[in-house]
């Protein structure tokens, strides 16, 4: 695929992120389907100027408290959002909800009506989904999904920067998803079909993603003139794609199921003989931590397409991005003062 550069307009005068940052203030963000097309766009030309002039933003959310709330164990999300804040002058306070999940100890909405009166902004990585939803429903300040059993938006957000660095404008671009249709795969989908690239996604069979968010996804990529496929077949999946990305085949809190997934992911497996299958200049994502050698093996994830460390990367400017835009920080760059 060739490299495609979109002019560049002054983030300061970009419609979209203007637009994205009037209507996103002190919003949450739950799923990628919270965002419009237009919104994502903004988030992440907004991502890469923040990646490109870091000091612009060092004083944009001073003062500003984050909260992370946290049931799975995290090394990249968590690192990612506390860098991120804390370069732009907020704090981050980590919670461990590892051993006492949000909801037990006391309700979920009793929880935000505390947290409320103390933070600007609360980040968290949960198992239920409706744990997001509902501290969200109950909360005053913004509330962003670090990760749920339903959808990972942080990630995908950062992955399709991270895409749009490597080919410039991702519209058009062939993406494939291999492996299981979790979490991952379900943000990857809407966030591709939002900027107008064609998605592929391979799952074995009784492992696909969910209905609910494929039908959320055409929809999207009608608008856009893109398309979403739903495969059963890796080797047609992998055929001319720009982009192949997996995921673990065995997601936390799923660990009991790993023998019986073994064989039933091994066909999907990512590895140079699949990889030959893509273009020539096609990349490999993973959202990572990966199992070497068994969704992907070493000569792919240590070799030359191999972008995953790109990824983990952006996931720090795509972050911050997103929380200039919820806690209305743009207001304290000078550039958008001018």
């Amino acid at each position: 695929m060739l490299v495609r550069r979109e002019p560049e307009v002054p983030v300061h005068n970009d419609p979209d992120i203007l637009n994205a940052a009037a209507r996103l203030a002190g919003e949450d963000l739950c799923s990628i389907g919270d965002l419009s097309s237009a919104e994502v766009r903004a988030l992440l030309k907004l991502g890469h100027a923040v990646k490109r002039n870091p000091r612009e933003y060092r004083h944009a959310l001073d003062a500003r408290q984050m909260v992370l709330m946290f049931e799975k164990a995290s090394l990249r999300t968590r690192l990612s959002f506390e860098t991120g804040i804390n370069t732009m002058g907020g704090n981050a306070i980590f919670v461990d909800q590892t051993n006492s999940p949000l909801g037990e100890r006391e309700s979920i909405a009793d929880v935000a009506r505390n947290v409320e009166r103390w933070v600007d902004v609360i980040v968290l990585r949960t198992y239920a989904h409706d744990t997001i939803t509902e501290m969200a429903a109950n909360s005053r300040v913004p509330v962003i999904n670090a990760l749920s059993d339903f959808e990972h938006p942080c990630q995908a957000l950062a992955d399709f920067m991270t895409l749009e660095e490597h080919f410039g404008s991702v519209s058009g671009l062939n993406f494939t998803y291999m492996g299981d249709g979790n979490n991952v795969c379900h943000s990857l989908m809407l966030t591709g079909a939002q900027l107008g690239a064609n998605v592929t996604v391979a799952t074995p069979r009784g492992y696909s993603p969910d209905i609910e968010i494929v039908t959320m996804a055409r929809d999207i990529a009608t608008s856009n003139g893109c398309e979403v496929r739903l495969l059963q077949d890796p080797n047609a999946a992998a055929e001319g794609a720009d982009a192949i990305y997996t995921d673990v085949c065995v997601s936390m809190g799923m660990e009991h199921e790993s023998t019986k997934r073994a064989p039933i992911f091994r066909p999907f497996q990512v590895n140079e003989t699949l990889m030959a299958r893509a273009a020539s200049s096609a990349v490999f994502m993973h959202c990572l931590p990966a199992r070497r050698n068994a969704e992907v093996t070493d000569a792919v994830l240590d070799g030359p397409q191999s972008i995953v460390f790109d990824q983990a990367e952006n996931r720090m400017h795509a972050q911050k991005a997103l929380l200039l835009l919820l806690l209305g920080g743009l207001a304290n760059v000078e550039a958008f003062n001018g």
